[in-house]
This record gives structure tokens, sequence and C-alpha cells, in this order.
């Protein structure tokens, strides 16, 4: 509850322009969150509010990757005033959804977390396409998630009441579970599900893909999750079709990353194979395929989001996001070259990064659901490391095409990709506390 009247408090400072001391109180807030006990706590002011260690995790990153939203933005973006604001308000939406304890209100603020996303693809995006973005990304989150509203009423007719821990489904029609999962499918996304994410990501600025990549698809394994302990009964008896299509989609779509001429489309594409893992993993139903979920959600969170700050870095340089005009950037930047080569790495799931020790569970938790699904993970891995060795050599390597003058990295820039790089590395160093 103190989070949240801190940051309604904050208000005032959007309005003001105020971006240090917001960014300030921000990483304050998460301090307090990391000092506080992360097994389970619940809000002396409200019974609907409360966080697990599920929540509790996620509710950093939220923080964290706010913070670094801005900072990434120069400060004299016009509507800057604005831009606060509307991200204040997406912070406080998602804060909310990942620690209200009633399905219905996290519900309404899954889909009020939409408004601000469509405020800065409207608003701050690049080319007039954005429009038809921003209509893909709106139409399929709400077609999907009415079926969803549609399950909570249906639920609380049964059960009388919609919170987490008293609600117990125990209905196996698979209708049901289509309708339950619909709209966290479309929000991770799953394959077939996933055609808006790519116009998504292409078309918003950089804090838009840093929040969308980073945050907005970690609702959608968050929601899975809280659904199962509900319908444990509904899963087990559907759990192997998610499964199955997850690991085709994962498959597939890796091979549409070796297909794309966009940067930006590239490692959207490679968001959606990583999140078909978090579904492998969750429909194994295992302490292992959960961790390695969460483990996953925290550092593609990380490493998505960086990866859309280096493309925007260059993007604001060449005016281009093509493979064929971001060339030799390494003769440029050669202090940027090294974050290429780290986060590439990293996407691929090379130690020592949290992604390797995610995939480890993931691995472990496929195999004792289906023992031959290791073959098409490790065609899996192996088309990740070709799409990441094929982003890096492209992007660094070969002839300079710009005409005009180039400039380097600003402070500013490296500083947000240190504070990217670093957590990545050192939650590896504190799993003795994490599991």
């Amino acid at each position: 509850m103190m989070t949240i009247m801190f940051m309604i408090f904050m208000i005032p400072l959007c309005i003001n322009n105020m971006s240090i001391i917001i960014q300030f109180l921000m990483i304050l807030i998460m301090i307090m969150y990391m000092l506080m006990n992360s097994t389970i706590f619940f809000s002396s002011v409200s019974y609907c509010l409360g966080a697990d260690f599920m929540s509790y995790g996620l509710i950093i990153l939220t923080i964290y990757i706010i913070s670094l939203m801005i900072i990434s933005v120069n400060k004299n973006m016009i509507y800057m005033n604005l831009f606060l604001f509307v991200n204040l308000i997406l912070c406080l939406c998602l804060v909310l959804i990942f620690m209200v304890t009633n399905l219905m209100y996290m519900y309404m603020f899954f889909e009020f977390s939409l408004i601000p996303l469509l405020i800065m693809v409207f608003g701050w995006g690049y080319q007039p396409e954005r429009l038809s973005a921003g209509l893909y990304l709106f139409f399929y989150t709400l077609m999907a998630s009415l079926p969803l509203l549609l399950f909570f009423i249906y639920m609380f007719s049964i059960n009388g009441n919609l919170f987490v821990d008293n609600v117990v489904f125990t209905k196996k029609f698979m209708f049901l579970n289509v309708v339950m999962l619909l709209a966290f499918l479309v929000k991770l996304p799953m394959f077939m599900f996933h055609f808006w994410l790519p116009k998504a990501h292409v078309q918003a600025p950089v804090f838009g893909s840093m929040i969308l990549a980073g945050l907005l698809l970690k609702i959608g394994g968050y929601g899975i999750i809280r659904l199962m302990f509900m319908c444990e009964e509904l899963f087990l008896q559907y759990n192997y079709i998610w499964f199955t299509l997850s690991l085709i989609g994962s498959f597939l779509v890796s091979l549409i990353c070796l297909t794309q001429t966009d940067v930006k489309s590239m490692i959207a594409f490679s968001s959606v194979a990583h999140m078909a893992m978090c579904i492998m993993s969750m429909m194994t139903m295992s302490n292992w395929g959960l961790f390695g979920t969460y483990m996953l959600m925290l550092s593609h969170g990380l490493c998505s989001s960086a990866l859309f700050c280096l493309i925007t870095i260059s993007y604001e340089r060449y005016k281009s996001r093509s493979f064929f005009i971001n060339k030799g950037l390494q003769n440029f930047m050669p202090s940027m070259s090294m974050f290429w080569f780290l986060m590439c790495a990293f996407n691929m799931s090379c130690p020592p990064s949290l992604n390797f020790i995610s995939e480890i569970f993931i691995l472990t938790s496929m195999i004792s659901y289906w023992f031959n699904s290791f073959l098409i993970f490790m065609f899996i891995s192996f088309l990740s490391a070709c799409f990441s060795f094929f982003l890096f050599s492209f992007t660094q390597h070969g002839n300079f095409h710009y005409m005009y003058s180039y400039t380097s990295g600003f402070t500013r820039e490296y500083l947000l990709l240190m504070m990217h790089l670093l957590p990545i590395v050192m939650i590896l160093l504190m799993m003795n506390f994490i599991y």
C-alpha cells in the first residue's frame, strides 16, 4: 500500500518535469522491496493486496525497468511531463496486477495497462504505421480477454468469491481451458497468437519496447501460474496440448528469426521463442519448471530490453533498422560492441547469465515430462545460438554505409546498458538466497 501512495504522490513531480527526483524515488521504492521478506506478505490496509515469492520478484523488475525507461529518453523529448505521467500510471497498473489477490481486480488492471502502452505507441512512435500496430495490439488483447471475463464470472457463480487462495475449480472441459488461457497466451504471446508483437515492437519507441518486452509479456506467464494452482485438474487434463504447440512454435519462430532483415523484428521474434519455452516449462507443472519459468521471465525482461536499447542507439544515428544498413558498428563504437556481444551471448543462454540457469531448469522439467522433447529443445537452442550470432556479426562487422558524421555512445547510454547487464549476472550469484 505504501508503494501505491508513493506513486500517487509522485504525480505532481511528473507535471513539473522532475525526472531525476522521480527516478530517485523509484530506486528507493525498489530498495525498500528488496529489504523486505520475500516469502509472503499482505497489506495491513486491504485484504485484496498482497504478494508472494512470484509477484515479489516481478514487482522489483517492474520498478527497475520503469526507472531505466526514464534514463533511456532524451531529456529534451517533446511532452516529457506527459511521458513521466504515463510511465507512472503504467508502473502503478503493473504493480497492482502483481499485488492484487482478487482475480477480477487483476483482470481490470490487466486491461487498463493497455491504455498507457497505446499512448506511448501512438504518441512517440516512429512511422505512420504505428496506428495499425496499435490497433493490432488493442484488438488482439481485447478480443482474447473478453472470454476470460466470462470465465471469471462463471467461476464466481460456482465459488462465491474470486480470491486466489479460496478458489477451487474442478470442471474438466477443454473449452473452459481454452477460454481461461487465451488472454494470457495472446499476451505472452504464444505462436499463432504472436502477430501483433513484431508490429508493436517495430513501431514503438525505445521505452515502449522496453516495457513491452520487459514486463507486459510477463503478465501472461504470471496469470497462467496464478490460474494453474486454482484449476490443477483442468491443467493436468489438457496441458499436453499447449506443451506440444509451444514446442513446435518455438522451433518455427527460431527459423523465422533467421529470415528477418529488420533488427527490431528479429529481437521481437526471439522474444516469442523464449516465451514459448516459458509455456513449455509451465505446462510440465513441476517445481523445476515453474522456477525455470520465473528465472527466464526475469532474465528475458532484462536481456531483451537491453537489445532493444542497443538497436535504438544505432537507429538514432543511422535512421534505419535494416541489417543491410546497420553494419560496421565496431569501427565507430568499440565499447558499445562489447555490450552487443554480451547481450547476444546472454540471449542464447551462455553462462554466467541467468538465462543459462533458467534453461537448465526448463530442460530438466521438459525431460521429466516427456523424454524425447530434449531432441527438439536441442534444435531450438542451436537455432537460438545461430540467430544471436547472426545478429552480432551482421551489425558489428562489414562495411560502414553512412555518409554523414557519426557520434559515439553517450554516457547516459552506457549507464543504461550497464544497469541492464549487472542484474543478469548478479542474480546468478544470489541463487542460494532465491532457490
